[in-house]
């Protein structure tokens, strides 16, 4: 391990090395486990928050890796979940995917999965956020740029 930041992947006798950084692999779980069935939304944050205002998507939200002591992977997911869905098989699909795609993509392992439920959406709730989303505008719209 070069720090609690990156993973070293390789490394040969030339020195040449590939480390990825913690951040990529909460993007790549976090994307993951939008597309499971069942789960509404991922939990944002302060930092999602301020990008989201300016304009910046955060696709890692939802999602927070470690590297323990024993070099192990862990990965906790912050999660809200469709209202009526059985709870426990959707957490189960999420930590099935997750693991699944971590490994395809960087042939590591990840050895914990901590599925955290934020709360359910309902219907109800769930087309007034989809509005919301649809409903946002641009921060300098280009019909505002050209007036200029």
């Amino acid at each position: 391990m070069a720090d609690s930041s990156t993973i070293l992947l390789t490394s040969n006798q030339t020195g040449d090395e590939i480390k990825i950084d913690l951040s990529v692999l909460e993007v790549i779980l976090a994307i993951a486990a939008e597309k499971v069935d069942g789960v509404a939304a991922m939990r944002g944050s302060l930092k999602t928050g301020l990008n989201w205002v300016l304009g910046r998507q955060d696709r890692g939200k939802g999602v927070a890796v470690s590297v323990d002591q024993d070099h192990e992977i862990i990965a906790d997911v912050y999660a809200y979940f469709d209202a009526g869905v059985n709870v426990p098989k959707v957490a189960a699909k999420i930590q099935e995917k997750l693991a699944g795609q971590l490994s395809q993509m960087t042939d590591l392992t990840l050895t914990t999965v901590n599925i955290h439920v934020v709360g359910l959406i309902f219907p109800d709730e769930k087309a007034h956020v989809t509005k919301v989303e649809e409903d946002k505008k641009e921060l300098f719209p280009e019909s505002e740029k050209d007036g200029e």
